[in-house]
């Protein structure tokens, strides 16, 4: 087993952090899409909303992109 460098096990932890975090916020959306749990929309709470996913998935992609190039 090779040893990580700690820029990749960052980016490893990181990774891992923001998919978990996705996953919570897609499945919230989806509830309350389904009107399965009542969450009041606003207009601000849906721009927030989306700010917050674009972030999580920029830093998703950060990370996916500093392990593709650790690992060569």
């Amino acid at each position: 087993m090779s040893r990580l460098s700690k820029i990749s096990r960052v980016s490893v932890a990181l990774g891992g952090f923001l998919i978990f975090v996705g996953m919570i916020i897609v499945a919230i959306s989806t509830l309350a899409f389904f009107d399965v749990i009542a969450m009041p929309r606003t207009p601000l709470q849906g721009k927030l909303f989306m700010w917050v996913l674009l972030i999580i998935s920029l830093l998703n992609l950060t990370s996916g992109i500093l392990l593709l190039y650790k690992g060569r």
